[in-house]
């Protein structure tokens, strides 16, 4: 190869390379044999301020930590309350509307009034599954119990339906499964607040 009108050999690539490499190493070794003046003593104020350094660092960190453990906490708490007022909020309608057929044809002595208490009773149940499926620990124990009261209230009117129940036993569950769906809805936008 040629460079600048002189052929470069292997040779002074070598020559060059081992040059190269005993100045680096004479470099290394006049460095490193330098003295320096002094006394090999601890300056008194180093130490304290060393540990004031590393008691502030530790207390920054746990600082952090806790404050990345609650942020973890309330969105577990808000999943949570999500999940659960979601559960109740989708499958109440359902039921609500299923119950309301089959009141309606029960009122009217319509010959399908079975036909209308298999449904109820589906959507019932289903709605007080899933609402007891999604309560978690996260959740408020006000919001637990009223979800809770929910699904013993939706199985209560399901049993009524199922049983034949008479008007007043009827409903009386009625009356509860509505009461306690709007206390536990009334908690879900409090939270949701």
């Amino acid at each position: 190869m040629r460079i600048g009108g002189l052929r470069r050999s292997p040779r002074l690539r070598i020559v060059a390379r081992v040059v190269g490499s005993l100045a680096g190493l004479a470099m290394i070794i006049v460095g490193c044999t330098s003295v320096t003046d002094g006394s090999p003593t601890i300056n008194a104020t180093d130490p304290p301020a060393y540990k004031a350094s590393v008691s502030a660092s530790i207390e920054e960190s746990a600082a952090s930590s806790s404050s990345r453990e609650s942020e973890r906490q309330e969105s577990l708490t808000t999943e949570a309350v999500h999940s659960s007022c979601e559960a109740l909020s989708s499958s109440s309608v359902d039921s609500i509307t299923a119950v309301n057929d089959y009141v309606k044809a029960f009122n009217e002595n319509a010959a399908d009034v079975q036909a209308k208490a298999g449904p109820a009773i589906d959507s019932l149940n289903h709605s007080a599954d899933l609402v007891a499926r999604s309560i978690s620990d996260p959740l408020s124990q006000e919001l637990k119990d009223a979800m809770n009261a929910w699904v013993d209230a939706a199985r209560g009117v399901a049993a009524a339906i199922a049983g034949n129940y008479g008007p007043d036993e009827f409903n009386a569950a009625v009356t509860k499964l509505n009461d306690v769906k709007t206390k536990a809805l009334d908690l879900c936008d409090a939270a949701y607040r």
